[in-house]
């Protein structure tokens, strides 16, 4: 007795069979469905009695339609067949005997990929099968197959779907070949470390083949091994033509020093022959990663501050090495005379060097300043009188402002018997000092190849009133070494532009 349940009912109602162009019809045990429809979706149940026994079995049908375009659904079954690359084969229709009358006249239709145009020749019918004269990789695919037959004037279909798969040759199959360990590997490991020894093997393509990867410890295989810090895991890697490569890994959770002198050996088996091979394992080297990095961090630190220090006091550290290891250039040289002054003579220039730079100079800092307005006879020829100082100085200061370069002045004579003079000589060397911005320094010959070859000291104004200021600090360093410098100013506070004035000698 049969018994259906409608999709989405609760209902179970008993099967009908007498009913005129029934489409379901009851053969022995067997319910056929000639043919289907998309209705009939449910739970059919099958009573099984006797005087003393009673059975019921229930089976879920599905009813599934086609997919838009295509000869099958992607949710219908489908058969799998593996072909040999470059052989002669042939498929037949699958899992169709029984589904219709032996005495029924029948046809099939072959679809390759839902398509009937099968393209080269090397695919024919061959009595109902699909004969492939020579398999190729491109013939791999789905391969749908039609049965069609006529019972009592209707006409059913019996539809397949094949899916051909394209496997290397037997006459191609070799022994497994083990890709690594090799003899260019080492595995290094600390003891205490988790070690984890890859062995990675290449199968062929073998039909019904029992491919086998394993580790031994010292001659004993992993698996009669207890100790539960040592495990294996396995993954399989396909390739094209049914090859494969099966990748073994033996895990040692703590490898001990001794553990680490142990054989370890990965063997591979087919049919068609073992291989082996063996891994070359060793204690890893001491590495002071965290040694060289602090180290290397702290030479970085080091250098990184040491120049900014530089950066930031270079002049302070000049004047340091100076004081203590620098050479006196006054011994010896034949100079009367530490600095000369050059300077237009102005009113607001002429204050600057008597009352502030003169008494820095010569109080503060101890240098013989020769200043030619002071130092020079009444009656003497300005031009010669100029060379004699100039060569007498070790240094020429040229106090730099707008009036510095109005021609025909003794000013600029200064400057060009300085300029050649350490052009030639070398006797002399020349400091431009910036008492005011100068515009227009390339009008002025001897200046402008002073100002490319020397730094300018710029003189700031409020900036630079204290002892202790960049200015004062660059002046001294471009300044001769001279041993028996008063260093009030390094041992005390700075003088500041007031007590500069206050200590000032008025000329007139």
């Amino acid at each position: 007795m049969w018994y259906r349940t409608r999709q989405n009912q609760d209902i179970e109602e008993p099967i009908n069979f007498r009913l005129p162009d029934n489409r379901i019809t009851k053969e022995k045990d067997v319910l056929w469905f000639r043919p289907i429809s998309f209705n009939d979706t449910g739970n059919y149940t099958c009573m099984l009695m006797n005087a003393t026994y009673s059975s019921k079995v229930a089976f879920p049908v599905r009813t599934i339609e086609k997919d838009l375009n295509s000869c099958n659904s992607n949710l219908m079954k489908t058969y799998k067949e593996e072909l040999y690359l470059e052989h002669t084969q042939e498929i037949a229709c699958p899992d169709t005997e029984g589904f219709y009358p032996m005495n029924a006249q029948s046809s099939i239709t072959w679809y390759s990929n839902c398509s009937s145009d099968m393209g080269p020749t090397e695919r024919k019918l061959n009595e109902n099968k699909l004969l492939f004269l020579i398999m190729r990789e491109i013939y791999e695919g789905n391969y749908t197959c039609i049965l069609t037959y006529t019972e009592n004037n209707k006409t059913f279909n019996l539809t397949r779907t094949i899916n051909v798969q394209v496997v290397a040759s037997y006459r191609s199959a070799k022994p497994p070949s083990i890709l690594n360990p090799n003899n260019q590997q080492i595995f290094t490991f600390m003891p205490g470390e988790e070690a984890v020894l890859s062995c990675r093997v290449f199968f062929s393509y073998l039909r019904n083949s029992r491919d086998e990867v394993w580790w031994t410890i010292d001659g004993v295989n992993v698996s009669d091994i207890t100790d539960p810090r040592i495990k294996t895991n396995m993954s399989v890697e396909p390739r094209k033509l049914g090859e494969k490569i099966i990748r073994k890994a033996l895990l040692i959770k703590g490898i001990t020093n001794q553990e680490l002198k142990y054989n370890y050996t990965c063997f591979a088996n087919n049919p068609n022959g073992t291989r082996w091979s063996q891994a070359a394992v060793k204690r890893k080297a001491p590495k002071y990663t965290v040694e060289l990095a602090c180290g290397l961090g702290m030479t970085v630190f080091i250098v990184v501050v040491s120049i900014i220090i530089y950066h930031v006091y270079w002049l302070e550290m000049v004047l340091l090495y100076r004081a203590y290891f620098g050479a006196d250039e006054t011994v010896g040289d034949g100079k009367e005379y530490d600095i000369y002054v050059s300077y237009a003579r102005n009113a607001e220039e002429e204050e600057f060097v008597l009352l502030t730079l003169r008494n820095v100079l010569e109080n503060d800092f101890g240098y013989k300043v020769c200043i030619f307005d002071r130092d020079s006879l009444p009656g003497g020829i300005i031009t010669d009188e100029t060379l004699r100082f100039i060569e007498k100085s070790r240094r020429l200061i040229v106090v730099l402002s707008p009036n510095y370069l109005l021609k025909g002045t003794q000013a600029l004579l200064e400057l060009k018997v300085g300029i050649d003079s350490m052009a030639s000589t070398g006797n002399i060397k020349v400091i431009l000092l910036q008492f005011k911005p100068v515009k227009n320094t390339n009008m002025v010959k001897e200046l402008k190849r002073a100002k490319a070859v020397l730094t300018v000291i710029k003189w700031r104004a409020e900036k630079s009133k204290d002892l202790q200021c960049r200015f004062w600090k660059q002046l001294q360093v471009a300044l001769p070494v001279k041993k028996k410098l008063k260093t009030s100013h390094f041992s005390q506070n700075g003088t500041s532009y007031k007590q500069l004035n206050d200590q000032a000698e008025v000329y007139s």
